[in-house]
């Protein structure tokens, strides 16, 4: 099966790929995040995932044909306001007081580019998250735990943020950076062999991976 290239670097979205058994090569794309004005917030997320792919794509065709490229990008919407990264702890304190005690959206947005054809698919998955009221005390205490660096919003719901979330509407998958229902969808789309191949008991074996998918635990 040919690896693609992962034009990120989080952590969460390599495992997510280890779990499908999606061979992959690690190539993060820098781009400048600003959103022009044009752009809907609710698309804000699939266009930087494009973005990632296009600067990879360039980046690469100097060199080879770059195959196939997995660019992603999550982001929060609240009230009307995208939060992205935090760029500092203050303003992750300032993320994480805003955010408490109410119900926000996750955007994650992915683009798969298909060299083969160049042509590109594109998803985006909109899920609600609700914190529960914190104090003073408990959100300086989570922002020392520094798990707001390179987190959307400030937060990592796989991490210790997840004493503070009361509900989930949607995918932890996909609140993760990467849904997987999304991701299998534009595969399909885009015609990637995702039959693998498996040794078990000195025997070759070809599962698919809807059948992987079926498989995965609820919680990642």
């Amino acid at each position: 099966m040919d690896p693609i290239i992962l034009a990120s670097s989080s952590p969460r979205r390599q495992e997510i790929l280890r779990s499908l058994n999606i061979p992959f090569i690690v190539n993060p794309a820098e781009i400048d995040e600003t959103i022009p004005e044009d752009i809907k917030k609710e698309n804000a997320a699939e266009y930087l995932a494009s973005r990632k792919i296009d600067a990879v794509a360039h980046r690469l065709q100097q060199e080879q044909n770059p195959g196939w490229i997995l660019g992603a990008d999550t982001l929060i919407l609240y009230r009307g306001r995208i939060y992205g990264k935090p760029s500092d702890q203050n303003e992750a304190k300032k993320f994480i007081t805003d955010l408490q005690g109410s119900t926000h959206k996750v955007i994650s947005g992915i683009a798969l580019f298909n060299g083969k054809i160049h042509d590109i698919s594109t998803r985006t998955s909109i899920n609600k998250v609700t914190f529960a009221p914190m104090s003073e005390k408990e959100i300086d205490w989570y922002v020392r735990t520094a798990e707001w660096h390179g987190a959307a919003g400030g937060y990592r719901i796989q991490g210790l943020a997840s004493c503070f979330i009361e509900k989930i509407e949607g995918t932890e998958s996909s609140v993760m950076g990467l849904p997987i229902y999304e991701l299998y969808d534009i595969l399909k789309e885009q015609g990637y062999p995702f039959f693998i191949n498996e040794v078990l008991s000195g025997r070759l074996r070809t599962v698919s991976c809807s059948n992987l998918l079926r498989n995965l635990p609820d919680r990642l």
